[in-house]
């Protein structure tokens, strides 16, 4: 297990309800209602934060990985996450899809770009070799 040497930033909420709560982060950015997946509840639930959070982290990390490259994003740079809640037995887990549009790109440098994203993002390194993650360049 990697040690953080210098913390850059800590993301702190307050949930209360858990699934069918609210959570709201301590500088007031975030205030969110939540309710289960598939229910009929007004709020979000915590696969779509962690879809959106994930695919807005990837995409920095194309970006990070653009500039070493010097490779020029195209504007229209788009990720769309799709991350399932499933049961196998009795155990819940989670698997994912990142979808990566580069549109101009030529596909190998596209490729190269997602999978030096895909070793330096943060979310993908939690989850790599803890949950089914698909990665397609589209």
């Amino acid at each position: 297990m990697t040690h953080i040497e210098k913390v850059l930033y800590t993301a702190r909420t307050h949930t209360t309800g858990g699934r069918d709560g609210t959570s709201r982060s301590d500088d007031g950015r975030l205030d969110v209602k939540l309710s289960s997946p598939g229910t009929s509840g007004l709020g979000t639930n915590p696969e779509q934060l962690f879809a959106a959070g994930w695919s807005a982290c990837f995409q920095g990390a194309i970006g990070l990985a653009a500039r070493k490259m010097k490779v020029i994003l195209p504007a229209d740079l788009a990720i769309d996450a799709e991350v399932d809640l499933g049961i196998t037995g009795e155990a819940y887990f989670l698997q994912a899809r990142l979808n990566v549009s580069l549109p101009g790109l030529e596909r190998d440098i596209a490729q190269a770009l997602v999978d030096a994203a895909h070793q330096t993002c943060p979310y993908s390194k939690a989850t790599r070799g803890k949950i089914h993650v698909t990665i397609t360049l589209v």
